[in-house]
């Protein structure tokens, strides 16, 4: 059950490595393009289930319940052998402990960010989730303290992408010309995120324009839903002559020399690229209040955490504008070395999660549920 694009990435790279490990085995339920393409058979799509933030849950809080409901009717009757919940916790986890109190086994794939805010959770956590799947190093011995079961698997980004991403080959196969400057455009994948930043983002390249008059904009699409939003507002800016790519945003981030995006797993996407970013994020104003008080970290992007400082600029909300944004992004173009210093940051960064994360998830599986799933 994935809740997103970033999540029906994931999916698919972890059935790639349980396929291999279950020939026989049937993988179903709430998924897209990437776990299809994996044999997955997705009855339900998950864009219905993309929400952002406590605004837009509580408007659609409804039609959620509903579709857990069902869900749990359709898993339960008769019931399934495993359910993985991949991401989503919000959703997942009320799912999850219900499934586990009619006895099914449960697997999260992708630890709740407790390190950073709503710790409290590890309770929740505990009473729907038989194994954790953790992307990051330290996260085990969090949930061991709360007698979880946890296993660090890497991140399955940090094996699928090169150490040295082919620059001059993305250019080409884009028609971009090798010495262009190059900025590629991530507003997210959700509804609320792309009303959010895709304008603020277009009026920051509008800017950037005027001080790199060459610039070649890049703007991928994951979903359908983004594909809609984002053909709507370049219509009304067609002199930017945005390049839409519509599910390619590793090559469009590949391509580019500095990347703006919003706070989210393509932040480590960006990372593991070996590319320079700006992160942006912008939300209903209380509920960034909220969501501050209650935060452990000082940083919000996934480089910025993993590696403990400052290495790439955070501007969220109010400085989330576009003079401040195009200034960010300009002074990455204008600093070679900085970038430089950055890619040997971004490489320790890779080979740090680059651990054959389907091989070791499986395997994890395997070992708590292998009889459950005719193996062992």
């Amino acid at each position: 059950m994935a809740g997103e694009a970033s999540g029906d990435l994931l999916g698919g790279l972890l059935l790639e490595g349980l396929r291999l490990a279950l020939p026989g085995v049937r993988f179903w339920g709430v998924g897209g393009e990437a776990m299809q393409a994996q044999g997955f058979d997705a009855r339900w799509s998950y864009e219905p289930l993309a929400v952002h933030g406590f605004v837009d849950a509580l408007k659609r809080y409804p039609r959620l319940a509903r579709f857990r409901r069902a869900l749990v009717h359709a898993l339960a009757a008769p019931p399934v052998d495993l359910f993985i919940g991949i991401d989503a916790p919000d959703f997942n986890l009320g799912l999850e402990a219900q499934l586990k109190r009619a006895g099914i086994g449960t697997v999260h794939f992708v630890s709740p960010s407790i390190w950073a805010w709503r710790r409290r959770r590890v309770k929740t956590i505990a009473r729907a989730v038989d194994l954790m799947l953790c992307l990051f190093p330290f996260e085990p011995a969090l949930y061991a303290e709360a007698g979880i079961e946890a296993r660090f698997v890497g991140h399955p980004l940090a094996d699928r992408l090169p150490l040295a991403p082919d620059q001059a080959g993305a250019r080409a196969a884009l028609g971009i010309a090798p010495q262009a400057p190059v900025l590629a455009l991530l507003p997210g994948s959700r509804e609320g995120e792309l009303r959010h930043l895709l304008p603020v983002f277009l009026a920051a390249a509008a800017r950037l324009r005027q001080a790199l008059p060459d610039l070649v904009l890049l703007l991928p699409t994951a979903n359908a839903l983004g594909d809609a939003l984002v053909a709507e507002a370049l219509a009304e800016a067609p002199e930017l002559g945005v390049h839409v790519l519509p599910r390619r945003a590793h090559e469009a981030m590949t391509a580019a020399d500095v990347v703006l995006l919003a706070s989210g797993t393509a932040t480590l996407e960006a990372a593991l690229l070996k590319r320079p970013m700006v992160i942006a994020y912008r939300m209903n104003p209380w509920q960034y209040r909220l969501l501050r008080r209650m935060a452990y970290l000082p940083w919000v992007g996934l480089p910025n955490i993993l590696l403990r400082e400052t290495v790439v600029p955070e501007l969220l909300q109010d400085e989330a504008n576009p003079a401040d944004l195009a200034a960010a992004v300009l002074r990455w173009f204008e600093d070679a070395p900085a970038r430089a210093r950055l890619a040997e940051r971004f490489t320790e960064l890779h080979l740090m999660l680059r651990q054959d994360t389907a091989q070791r998830a499986s395997e994890a599986i395997l070992t708590r549920f292998g009889p459950k799933l005719g193996r062992g």
